[in-house]
């Protein structure tokens, strides 16, 4: 059986992939996390290793010690509004840590890499919508550290194909797992959809709308949002198609619809049955007016069907988890 690496395991996407991946158990799983953030009970599949993807002696013994197939890169900072305010943080958690993370790959025999980046490296397009070949121009250092983190992975590529790679961007990730096993637990999560659910049930007195004054139908940001499991099961396509040997790939995750922050907020009072309290603040720095994607390229290339491409159904895993875990 196949060992693959997971770095940022006990965060909230890692940790849904992990998910998908004990379904089948078709690969030993090693999951690195420093756990500064993710919980370690997210971890429900695989054997943790708590440490630091920077720290060079610990990545060493993980690396000599295990027959790495395939690595997952999660792990990083990841709030945009936080990197404008501390940009050092995330060019050394996001990029400088992912170059020591390649320098481990390159040295142990070229294991393909699945990249956990991010639709903010496009930036502010003139129509809102995104594909694989739009210009990237990242309005947020948060987007800037993972271009940068794509732009040493294809160099590494170019000057050693026998290492390949899966660049998966994604865009707006929301909702819980659908079994119900494991959800967003980040504490003081900014997610949007994380807010409208702790205010629903109670958790939070009142969440915030930042700007209403965007030039969009109802005055707010427009996101594509993919739920989490759809995410989780392109890993794990991913991770299939690395070892069977295919080309390197970047692909975009979303499902190329786009919904309004005030249709967000209204659909989870609508399935909570609560009419919570909603604050209008300031514009964030580094938020796009409008951010969605062509995703077709994923489908064809990865074979990958979305399942959860609803609205309803991301905001009712959403708040079922948040309802778990009061």
């Amino acid at each position: 059986m196949k060992t693959i690496l997971v770095t940022g395991g006990a965060g909230y996407i890692g940790s849904h992939v992990l998910n998908q991946l004990s379904k089948n158990k078709k690969y030993n799983v090693i999951v690195v996390d420093n756990l500064s953030t993710g919980r370690k009970e997210s971890v429900i599949y695989g054997d943790l290793k708590i440490g630091d993807v920077g720290d060079h002696k610990f990545m060493d013994s993980v690396f000599a010690s295990h027959d790495i197939s395939a690595v997952l890169h999660f792990a990083g900072s990841i709030v945009v509004p936080e990197s404008v305010e501390n940009p050092l943080k995330y060019y050394s958690n996001n990029t400088i840590n992912s170059f020591k993370l390649l320098e481990h790959i390159a040295k142990y025999n070229n294991p393909p890499l699945i990249f956990s980046s991010t639709a903010a490296v496009y930036g502010e397009l003139k129509n809102g919508i995104a594909s694989e070949e739009s210009p990237t121009n990242p309005e947020s250092p948060y987007g800037r550290t993972k271009l940068m983190t794509e732009e040493m992975i294809k160099d590494l590529n170019i000057s050693n194909p026998k290492f390949r790679y899966v660049i998966l961007r994604y865009f707006n990730v929301a909702g819980a797992s659908m079994d119900g096993n494991i959800g967003q637990s980040t504490p003081q999560a900014t997610h949007l959809l994380k807010a409208a659910c702790e205010t629903a049930i109670g958790k939070r007195k009142s969440m915030s709308i930042f700007g209403i004054d965007y030039p969009t139908a109802d005055g707010t940001c427009i996101r594509d949002f993919i739920h989490v499991d759809d995410l989780a099961r392109a890993h794990v396509a991913a991770i299939d198609y690395l070892i069977n040997g295919y080309v390197s790939q970047t692909l975009n995750c979303g499902y190329g619809a786009g919904h309004s922050v005030k249709e967000v907020i209204e659909m989870t009072k609508k399935v909570s049955a609560k009419n919570f309290s909603v604050e209008v603040a300031p514009r964030r720095p580094g938020d796009c007016m409008m951010v969605m994607s062509k995703a077709e390229k994923i489908k064809t290339v990865l074979n990958w069907i979305p399942q959860n491409n609803d609205l309803e159904t991301i905001v009712k895993s959403a708040l079922d988890w948040e309802a778990k875990l009061k």
